[in-house]
């Protein structure tokens, strides 16, 4: 068969989804896999194992929202998949899928786009990680779940594009690196503070010697350069780190292989902490209105650290009271957290 999977709309979610695809990548009746994807996430699964074919679909909205839902049915039409597994719950990927003809429609039943589907799975009931919440529907469809980490191999010429990259951002090759993620799209509540992150860069820069590495991405850019700003505060220049600015600058591949570089990544939930865990990099995770039970990153080498605030998880973009569940977080415990995996 030639199957067709629809990805999650978010980097994090997408890669939270690796293991389920590869599950159906292992299926004895999947011949060519096709993973359809929006524009922000299909860097990831261009370099994602077993995957034979990427087709962007743009997300249809506004006043063109059915000529484009129109347009991505045909392009997937022309794909000539047999089966399509929709990882998303929305009803216009399910819309797509019918449009585009495709016979067999597999997905979990939410809403009312349970009529648009061929197989209509339950969806698991309590609180269930994302990572085996996309497990769940494919054991449900009669394939066999492997193993739930997310990995992810970094082609080495991703390595070596990362390298000059960073060379020619004044990184001294053999210089270890820290690779640190002040965003989070979700909103701010998830954000922690930019001081806390330059103190942690100049705690490990002190102790271990590494060069911190923003990442991110362009609308990340406002916390990285207050991260620039506080690390120039610094009284004592031994003390203060050059950093590393590449927020804006790198699409998922690139960004994977400037992670894979990394020693450790310090970062809040994010699309780009998940990236981390799944190329191996060592991860502190900063969890403050989200909740680590279901989107924590899935790896061995991964430490996340919570306040103990009486209102989290409250899953706001925004904090109404004083951002008590990201502040009661301290530099010198991520730091230490860090200096652990190290």
């Amino acid at each position: 068969m030639t199957v067709l999977v629809f990805s999650p709309n978010w980097l994090g979610d997408a890669v939270m989804a690796l293991p389920a695809v590869a599950d159906i990548r292992r299926h004895e009746a999947t011949g060519r896999l096709i993973v359809a994807a929006r524009p922000g996430v299909a860097g990831l699964w261009q370099i994602a194992p077993g995957v034979d074919e990427v087709v962007v679909v743009p997300r249809a909205r506004g006043a063109a929202r059915w000529r484009m839902l129109g347009e991505n049915a045909e392009t997937l039409r022309r794909a000539g998949a047999d089966a399509a597994i929709l990882l998303p719950n929305s009803l216009q990927t399910a819309l797509t899928a019918r449009r585009a003809a495709i016979r067999e429609r597999w997905g979990f039943r939410r809403g009312l786009r349970g009529w648009l589907l061929t197989r209509a799975i339950a969806r698991p009931r309590g609180l269930v990680h994302q990572t085996d919440y996309y497990r769940h529907l494919v054991a449900a469809l009669g394939i066999a779940n492997g193993s739930r980490v997310p990995a992810l191999t970094v082609p080495a010429a991703l390595v070596e594009g990362a390298r000059g990259m960073l060379a020619a951002a004044g990184w001294t090759p053999g210089t270890r690196l820290l690779g640190i993620a002040p965003g989070a799209a979700y909103g701010g509540a998830k954000r922690w503070p930019p001081a806390r992150f330059a103190a942690v860069a100049a705690q490990l820069a002190g102790a271990h010697g590494l060069q911190p590495v923003l990442v991110g991405s362009e609308a990340d850019r406002a916390a990285t350069c207050a991260i620039e700003a506080e690390l120039g505060k610094i009284d004592r220049a031994d003390s203060r780190p050059r950093a590393i600015t590449l927020a804006g600058r790198t699409d998922i591949p690139h960004l994977a292989g400037v992670l894979a570089l990394c020693v450790a990544f310090v970062s809040n939930d994010s699309g780009a902490m998940h990236l981390a865990a799944a190329v191996g990099t060592p991860v502190v995770a900063l969890f403050g209105p989200t909740d680590e039970r279901v989107t924590a990153p899935v790896a061995a080498r991964a430490r996340v650290l919570t306040a103990g605030a009486w209102c989290r998880p409250c899953l706001l973009r925004e904090c109404p009271l004083d951002h008590r569940c990201m502040n009661g977080i301290d530099a010198g415990t991520v730091a230490a957290a860090a200096g652990e995996l190290l």
